[in-house]
């Protein structure tokens, strides 16, 4: 399987949180130049270019494999499922919710073969939402994700329409997944000669 990520750091963290709840779960991450049988975009909306790429890249995905299925989420399609409802290759929507339940939906649709779109209102999300401890990345600086949402309702900003109202991660799981983390890491650098993380 292959993913794509479109926007921001935070879409950057759920991707590769998406991408560990796979791999845990036995499934192959490949690089765009592969054929893989499952394409996931994590699209961005936060301007109308944003919005156009990640149309673009969902309908560029079904070229390289039309029998792949094919889930995008994300900001757009938060914001924009009707949208996403008109292009026949995508297979599964899911919003800003849903996310931390993409393995399973997959693997549903794989049974099934039933479109979906699973888009929750954010506006009612009070908890934050977690995803575990996400370790995996494919980049040397870790993520951390500490807050979700905006409060401002700015007049030219979509952000707390496709990320719902301000929400912060409870200090148990932030400082858990930083130990992880660090534990991962200086187990990797012991193997490379370096050591750059320290714990408390």
């Amino acid at each position: 399987m292959h993913f794509i990520l479109c926007g921001c750091k935070v879409n950057q963290y759920e991707t590769n949180a998406m991408m560990q709840h796979f791999v845990e779960k036995n499934y192959e991450i490949v690089d765009f130049e592969e054929i893989a049988d499952i394409y996931v975009i994590n699209t961005c909306t936060v301007t109308n270019i944003a919005d156009r790429k990640s149309r673009q890249m969902l309908r560029r995905v079904k070229q390289v494999n039309p029998q792949a299925i094919l889930i995008a989420c994300g900001c757009y399609a938060q914001v924009a499922k009707e949208e996403l409802e008109k292009i026949p290759e995508i297979d599964l929507i899911l919003g800003t919710n849903e996310k931390n339940k993409i393995v399973e939906m997959v693997e549903d649709f794989a049974k099934n073969q039933e479109t979906k779109a699973e888009v929750s209102d954010v506006m009612h999300q009070i908890e934050f939402l977690e995803f575990g401890p996400t370790t995996y990345t494919e980049k040397t600086r870790a993520v951390i994700k500490v807050q979700d949402g905006c409060d401002r309702f700015c007049s030219y900003c979509i952000i707390p329409y496709a990320r719902g109202r301000v929400r912060s991660r409870k200090m148990d799981a932030i400082l858990s997944e930083i130990r992880k983390d660090c534990r991962r890491r200086n187990q990797r650098s012991r193997d490379h000669g370096n050591s750059y993380c320290f714990l408390w």
